[in-house]
This record gives structure tokens, sequence and C-alpha cells, in this order.
């Protein structure tokens, strides 16, 4: 994965269902998942209106499927964001699985 470098008042942490950004001590932006088997299914991003375009959603994303990938899960997409960075990091093709209607339905049923 390609490092990014965060600027110094953002943080991204793991919140038990979604993983978030903060900038200072305000959350700016989160990434939503389910584990379901061995996979994490991402089905959800945003930043708030009043951080955009500063590039937080790259930064999240990127924190949130290095911490996936370390913890031996794979990336389901079904999150256009996320599925759209994927596309953007081929590097990472190895750890994604496809969107099926399982994981749909297991996101649906949540």
């Amino acid at each position: 994965m390609t490092d990014h470098q965060n600027p110094a008042d953002t943080a991204v942490r793991d919140a038990g269902d979604r993983y978030e950004i903060t900038v200072g001590s305000e959350v700016a932006g989160l990434t939503q998942y389910l584990d379901h088997d061995n996979q994490r299914i991402f089905f959800h991003t945003e930043v708030d209106d009043r951080f955009a375009g500063q590039g937080l959603a790259g930064i999240l994303v990127h924190d949130a499927l290095a911490a996936t990938i370390a913890a031996g899960r794979r990336i389901v997409p079904i999150c256009p964001y996320v599925a759209k960075y994927l596309t953007k990091h081929p590097e990472l093709a190895d750890s994604v699985d496809p969107v099926t209607a399982e994981a749909v339905s297991a996101v649906q049923a949540r």
C-alpha cells in the first residue's frame, strides 16, 4: 500500500463497527463495516461537509483497509467510495472479494 502522511491533527481509529477519522477532537468522517465470516464488508463512507476537500476520505479508507488486511480479513466493497478507491489501488486486489447477494443480505440484516 502507498503510505499516506496523516496531518498531525488527524487520527483514524476503529470504533467497533466503523472506522472514524478525527481532526483535532472532532469526528470528521467514518466508514462503516460489518464483519461476516473472514470478510469485512464496507458499506458506507462519509465525511462531514465542513471537512470536505481535504483528502480525509482517502486517508480514512487507506487506514481502514490496511487494518483489515493486517487483521487477516478480506475486503468486500459495497460502499461506492471504497470500490472506487480499490480501482485506483490494484495492489490490493489479492485482498478483495466480490460483492455478492450474501454480503448485501448480511448488511441489510444487521
